[in-house]
């Protein structure tokens, strides 16, 4: 396991003043022995309501496996999302409907 990535990890999992963040952690699950690997962050653009994003749920499944795979420990992360299909609309279009 390359030593500069775990050492990078570990400003955030190790040392007593990062006592609060290994807890948190812990609460959701994670372990000592994923704590001790390099943190991957996994960004994740899945939205439920876009059809062009949707498959992302599936596909950041099979990266987090990867990730386990190869030594680290993945930490999946949401970002914004935007869809063409409702911020094309024309002008004189609402996107919300009104009652």
């Amino acid at each position: 396991m390359n030593n500069e990535l775990k050492l990078r990890s570990h400003t955030l999992t190790q040392g007593r003043s990062r006592a609060a963040a290994r807890a948190m952690l812990k609460g959701i699950g994670f372990t000592d022995d994923d704590l001790a690997r390099p943190l991957i962050g996994v960004a994740n653009t899945w939205i439920e309501t876009m059809p062009c994003n949707y498959h992302l749920r599936e596909l950041a499944v099979k990266v987090k496996e990867g990730v386990r795979a190869a030594g680290g420990t993945p930490m999946e992360f949401n970002t914004i999302a935007v869809s063409d299909g409702v911020t094309m609309a024309p002008r004189d279009e609402s996107i919300v409907d009104e009652p």
